[in-house]
């Protein structure tokens, strides 16, 4: 699934782990005093119109931002020379990064634009002399500016991640048929290289590029929301705390988290084994198309009976895990608003400034909850990577999986059975 793509997956991908935590450090502990000594000092107020791309320590940044790309992709083409995906998997993996990115970028320009409209709303509705038509269609025109820009960063994205993937798959394709007389015994071998390998990497893009933007938004909104959390000094109940939105959004992510994992922990095997028992049904009608005595009533009845009991008890299992989903994401809508009571009532905050918490915290709450806002599409992410394991174990002459050995056992039988038969 990985190494017929990426180069060394294994090392590959803990080696961007360690180099992204290792740059990030070294950005907030000494590139970036390095810039403010030469000059590219951020300021104090941000520009809340396209201007803000061009701001000298955002192009300080940028700078820094690709010269660790092209080292850590100079480095990995190097190692790679011989992989026959590495541009794709390296190249293209960088791009989707850096274009992920850029898209963050936007959205904090984006919340910048929240205060200066914000406050020209509460003061327009509360009657404030001065305020003109075109003080609003100034605004809009800015807003429009900032929206086509991302209407073109995510169009870009979605264009190439779509080849990307695609590429992935036929990656895949290439190394599953290249083995086929280690695999074609393995139930379902046929489903598993046209079906399977679509919808691990059809989902599998969904998936990728919201982790990444979930990371790319925690390293933007983190820094701001700290810097917010300083007008809001007094929880309900628990009174004064420094920083308290920037905690506050940690604890609740990480609430929710661990609320959900333990509620679905079940879910993907029996998603798993749903596809076996659906396969199985499958299989069986498609031998009766060309055979007569398979397919018979007393069969499919009882394969379809195991699909039956399966999808009773994942109803089961879902009406408990989305129990505890819908309750946390009807309590995250207010969470925020309870929180921020005493700084309101307090008139500590503009309406504006509102706008800048509320979408900082909202951003930052929801890249820490990917596993919440994804878990449905992880469970059936796992439970196709489930199947392609016996692949990987067939191929590696490794034990199969003990539902793969149980079916084998089980087709072993069937033709014993069907040698014994008079002819």
């Amino acid at each position: 699934m990985f190494h017929s793509f990426f180069p060394r997956p294994k090392l590959f991908f803990t080696s961007a782990v360690i180099f992204t935590f290792v740059c990030v450090l070294a950005w907030y502990f000494g590139v970036q005093e390095l810039g403010n000594s030469l000059g590219y000092v951020h300021p104090e107020t941000e520009p809340f119109d396209l201007s803000f791309f061009a701001l000298p320590s955002n192009l300080y940044f940028y700078a820094y931002f690709l010269l660790c790309m092209v080292a850590f992709g100079g480095v990995w083409t190097l190692l790679a020379k011989d992989h026959p995906w590495k541009i794709w998997s390296i190249w293209g993996s960088l791009f989707i990064i850096a274009a992920v990115y850029f898209g963050v970028q936007v959205s904090v320009v984006i919340n910048n634009f929240r205060r200066p409209f914000g406050d020209l709303l509460q003061n327009a509705l509360s009657k404030q002399p001065g305020i003109t038509v075109w003080d609003f269609y100034s605004l809009q025109i800015v807003f429009a500016k900032i929206v086509f820009v991302s209407m073109a960063i995510s169009i870009v994205t979605d264009f190439f991640t779509s080849h990307y993937i695609f590429r992935w798959r036929t990656a895949m394709n290439d190394f599953y048929m290249s083995r086929w007389e280690k695999v074609r015994h393995i139930e379902g071998a046929s489903q598993r290289v046209q079906e399977d390998t679509m919808r691990f990497s059809s989902t599998l893009e969904g998936l990728g590029i919201s982790l990444i933007n979930a990371v790319m938004t925690l390293i933007v909104f983190l820094p701001i929301l700290f810097s917010l959390s300083g007008y809001v000094s007094e929880l309900p109940i628990i009174g004064e705390v420094p920083h308290a939105l920037f905690w506050l959004a940690i604890f609740w992510s990480a609430f929710g988290t661990i609320l959900l994992a333990v509620a679905g922990i079940r879910l993907p095997g029996l998603n798993f084994r749903n596809q076996r028992v659906e396969a199985a049904y499958r299989k069986e009608l498609v031998y009766g198309e060309d055979h007569a005595d398979r397919a018979q009533p007393a069969t499919v009845k009882e394969l379809y009976n195991n699909v039956r009991v399966n999808y009773f008890t994942l109803y089961f299992h879902y009406l408990y895990f989305n129990v505890a989903r819908y309750f946390y994401m009807q309590a995250d809508a207010i969470f925020l608003l309870i929180v921020l009571v005493p700084t309101i009532v307090a008139g500590k905050i503009t309406y504006g400034i509102y706008q800048q918490i509320a979408t900082a915290f909202g951003q930052v709450s929801n890249s820490f909850q990917y596993l919440v806002n994804s878990w449905t599409t992880i469970i059936e992410l796992l439970s196709i990577h489930k199947r392609l394991k016996a692949f990987e174990a067939a191929i590696d002459d490794e034990p199969l999986p003990e539902i793969d050995q149980r079916y084998l056992e089980r087709e072993a039988v069937a033709g014993e059975v069907a040698a014994d038969k008079p002819t």
